[in-house]
Order: structure tokens, then C-alpha cells, then sequence
């Protein structure tokens, strides 16, 4: 049996408590019937759930105190103890996402994650850990800005998620409790439909991230862009990978992240820098991993100069 998982993010008061309760309190959350319903609770902050209001019965709250506790056994064990049949995660903030991730049972799965921030904090969170709100905003479906205000600088916001992700949905509720969503509109800086996308030195991370995100748009497309040459033993033979490295948050958190292209590996050397003009298929590919992915056919290969700064970034 699969299990659900609704993940809650982010920073201590920043009101993933009440977003909980207030789901645990709306009789559409329990439409179904049926419902057993885990709650794990992995932080504590001023406000505290309650069960009076509950619109359930069959809610269950747990406590995990320590981030050692996250491990795919214990967790298992408390949803068999009340034989719960969906969970929900109210996730500390200073913890990596990635640690939940791996301590899930194989047959949980994150149905929907939602990031709370305070708008009149998340500012200061981002200049000092930084790591920690790329963590949270990298992977969740909707952030939701509370304390929003008339004279909240909406845009800025709107610039702190893009940064990071082009597909989370956003939503800026006020302190009366009405709420907006985002619609500043957020083009890419190159043209997804031109005979050739011409990507500029300063856009490969967008270019690497929206592939990532909007595959299939990029099917049969022709893009041009500079990168780095990666050979090795492991790849395919006649193809090699090219790429620029990327520096999500911080220099400690920079990745060289790559494309595959499938042939013209005997024209280059490793660590050569390459304008690469070549047609996309995404198609599935060893490279990575076995699942489906952008393999390049180069069309033209020129050398060229590294870049001023070789570390492509989302600014």
C-alpha cells in the first residue's frame, strides 16, 4: 500500500503550525472517509496543535524530537502503530530536506509539499543560510508568504523564489487572512522557440534547470551554448559531457552539471571549453541513470575561451 506523505516546510514561527491545523480542522481533508491520518511533529514552536479541533477522530500525532530518528524503520513503525493510511510532516527548518527524503519507507511518497515564510524574515534567512531556504524552495510545490502587508515588496520575494525553482507556485496572504497568488509574469532569457536557442554565457544554469523541469518542451529543439568538456571511461563510447559548473547557494554547494551529447568525442579533449551547437532528443540514456534525460547530437563544435567566471549561477 503506498503511502501519502503532505510535507510541511519551513522556519521556526513562520506558521506551518496553524497551516496544519487548519487542514486538520477542514472537513474536506477527510471527504473520503476513512482517514487515518499520522502526524509527525519535528518541531515544537510557540503554537501547539489542537486536538479539539480536529475534524477527525483517526488523527495521530507523534513526535520526532531527533533528527536521528529519521530512519524508514521507525517512521514505518509509528504509521503501523495507528495503522494511519496517509502522513503528514511538520519538517524543522534546520534540517536538509534530503535526510527526510532518504529515511522514507519505499512505499511513502511526497504527495504535496508546502513551504511556509514569514515575509518580513525570509530575507534575513536567505542572506545567512542561504543553504537551508535553497533546500526548502528547490523542491516544494507552493510556498505561501504570510505577514504580507500593502507595502510588502512582492517582487522581491517573486526574485527569491525564481532564483531557485521556476515551478513552485507562490501565494502572499495578508495578516487579515486574505491571500493572493503570484502572477508576475517570469520569461526565460532565451527563446524556447527559435530555429536555434541561443543561450548566453551568463543563462546556462536556466537553461540546465528548465530542462530539468520542462523536458519534453525541448524535444527535437536545436540550442547552442558554451561549456566544458567532461570525458570518461564510463560514458558511452564516441560521446562525452558538456557542461559548466553551478553554484546553487554557496561556492561549498557547486556541481558540475552536464548534458550528454552522443557523438564527436574524438574532436574534443577534457576540459576544453566549446561553443556547442547541437539538436536535442530526450530519450532515456545510461548516463542517467536509465531514466529519460537531454542527449545532445552536435551539429558544430568551436573552440572557445572560458568564461570571465567559469561557475554558471540562477542570478
Amino acid at each position: 500500500m503506498e503511502i501519502p506523505v503532505y510535507l510541511f516546510t519551513g522556519f521556526l514561527e513562520a506558521g506551518k503550525t496553524r497551516f496544519l491545523q487548519e487542514a486538520l480542522s477542514d472537513k474536506s481533508f477527510f471527504d473520503k472517509g476513512g482517514e487515518r491520518t499520522l502526524v509527525l511533529l519535528c518541531e515544537e514552536g510557540e503554537e501547539e496543535l489542537d486536538p479539539a479541533e480536529f475534524v477527525s477522530p483517526d488523527v495521530f500525532v507523534e513526535k520526532i524530537e531527533n533528527e536521528r530518528w529519521l530512519n524508514p524503520d521507525k517512521l514505518e513503525a509509528l504509521r503501523r502503530k495507528h495503522n494511519a493510511n496517509r502522513v503528514m510532516i511538520e519538517y524543522n527548518g534546520m534540517w536538509l530536506g534530503n535526510a527526510l527524503f532518504e529515511a522514507l519507507p519505499d512505499d511513502w511518497y511526497v504527495f504535496q509539499e508546502m513551504m511556509q515564510a514569514d515575509a518580513t524574515t525570509i530575507e534575513v534567512y536567505n542572506a545567512n543560510m542561504r543553504n537551508l531556504v535553497v533546500d526548502k524552495l528547490s523542491t516544494c510545490d507552493l510556498v505561501v508568504f504570510n505577514r504580507c502587508e500593502d507595502d510588502t515588496d512582492t517582487m522581491a520575494l517573486h526574485k527569491l523564489v525564481r532564483a531557485i525553482s521556476r515551478r513552485t507556485n507562490i501565494i502572499y496572504e495578508k495578516s487579515d487572512g486574505t491571500a493572493s497568488y503570484d502572477t508576475i509574469e517570469d520569461p526565460l532569457p532565451f527563446d524556447v522557440n527559435a530555429p536555434v536557442i541561443d543561450v548566453e554565457d551568463r543563462d546556462y544554469a536556466l537553461l540546465y534547470r528548465d530542462l530539468a523541469e520542462n523536458m519534453d518542451q525541448y524535444q527535437g529543439k536545436t540550442v547552442r551554448f558554451l561549456g566544458q568538456v567532461s570525458l570518461g571511461a564510463q560514458l558511452p563510447k564516441g560521446g562525452f559531457i558538456i557542461g559548466r559548473p553551478i553554484m546553487t547557494c554557496c561556492i561549498q554547494d557547486t556541481t558540475f552539471s552536464g548534458l550528454f551529447s552522443e557523438n564527436d568525442a574524438e574532436l574534443v579533449s577534457n576540459g576544453d571549453w566549446v561553443r556547442v551547437t547541437a539538436k536535442l532528443d530526450v530519450k532515456k540514456c545510461r548516463v542517467y541513470g536509465g531514466r529519460k534525460g537531454p542527449v545532445l547530437k552536435t551539429v558544430a563544435l568551436e573552440p572557445a575561451a572560458a568564461p570571465e567566471d567559469p561557475v554558471a549561477t540562477f542570478y
